[in-house]
């Protein structure tokens, strides 16, 4: 049974997930594509991965790859998640869905190995280079992830708003439902910040430049603080320089501490929403310093590491401190082999 060929077109939104499921639950391939992508990589992706049907999220984008369509000779469906003039409003497959016998009968085709989805990188020279993952690729990925975080309370939530196009933002999501989270999605790149406070997120995902910037934020307010709260605000950051979570650095470090957290940390936190308790980092090395500083705050940083090939992660730091050290990678994920 030859596989259907999917593609989506979209800002990260409840309908980009939705969608995935059911291509999954179907036994086809989703090919997700960046938004951003230009017209040129977009008609070789859909070419290559000869998809035939695909989902736009709004009328800027299918305006934006519209003059491309005539170039994608396998490219028979076009639906979207708006109402948008050309496509076909996605809501209308749910009047065409089969029953559960169908569904069922799809599925006994579908085996671990089956192919998922080809997650399409820039690569470092050339055309856009396809990575094909399978079921069993992603959830083992999924099962091993998941333990490493501790979903209790019922109104527990993320705040998504890394590329769902990326398989990182990709399986963690699965991790989120199979956790019970609620997933919230940021309105844009530029309402990251307000929409912290407004979601209060237990967990989200970032890249290191988005930490960077929100350090680099926190510290020029507090240059434009004086007196003795600017002398306070650095006091507490120089004791979050020093933090190890290995080595709790004595009595009076630790009273230090509490102070600091009391009086200056605390409106980190707030700014973060109030409630986090992880921030997962990858695709880039984090600085060691602001690892230390963000800890102290009680911050914790869960500096992991990974490729696309593997679904991704290799390795990751815990949310408990025996198994989390700074300047690392974390320990390597369960079931996984390094040579």
């Amino acid at each position: 049974m030859e596989q259907e060929k999917i593609a989506i077109v979209s800002q990260n939104r409840p309908e980009w997930v939705i969608t995935d499921l059911a291509v999954q639950q179907t036994g086809a391939i989703l090919t997700p594509i960046y938004p951003t992508v230009s017209p040129q990589d977009f008609a070789f992706i859909l070419n290559e991965a000869e998809v035939r049907i695909i989902f736009f999220a709004n009328q800027d984008l299918y305006k934006r790859f519209q003059p491309a369509f005539k170039d994608i000779p396998t490219l028979k469906h076009i639906f979207s998640f708006d109402i948008v003039d050309g496509a076909e409003h996605w809501e209308t497959l749910k009047a065409t869905a089969e029953g559960e016998q169908m569904r069922k009968a799809v599925c006994s085709h579908i085996n671990p190995e089956t192919i998922a989805t080809i997650i399409y990188t820039s690569g470092t020279t050339g055309a856009p280079k396809g990575v094909m993952l399978c079921h069993r690729n992603i959830v083992s990925n999924v099962l091993d992830s998941a333990p490493l975080f501790h979903f209790a309370r019922k109104d527990d939530r993320a705040l998504s708003f890394l590329p769902l196009n990326h398989i990182f933002e990709k399986m963690i999501t699965y991790v989120y439902i199979k956790g019970g989270l609620g997933i919230y999605y940021a309105e844009s790149m530029d309402t990251i910040g307000d929409n912290l406070r407004e979601v209060q997120p237990m967990v989200f995902t970032c890249v290191p430049r988005l930490l960077e910037k929100v350090y680099e934020r926190i510290m020029a307010k507090g240059l434009e603080l004086t007196g003795i709260k600017r002398a306070l605000f650095f006091w507490a950051v120089d004791l979050g320089k020093r933090y190890d979570n290995h080595k709790k650095g004595g009595m009076i470090y630790q009273a230090q501490l509490a102070l600091a957290n009391k009086l200056i940390f605390n409106k980190w936190r707030e700014a973060l929403g109030g409630r986090v308790e992880a921030i997962v980092s990858g695709s880039a090395a984090l600085s060691e310093k602001l690892i230390r500083i963000f800890s102290a705050a009680d911050i914790t940083i869960m500096e992991g590491y990974g490729l696309t090939e593997t679904s991704p992660v290799i390795s990751v730091n815990h949310l408990e401190s025996e198994n989390r050290r700074i300047g690392t990678v974390g320990p390597i994920l369960k079931n996984v082999q390094v040579k």
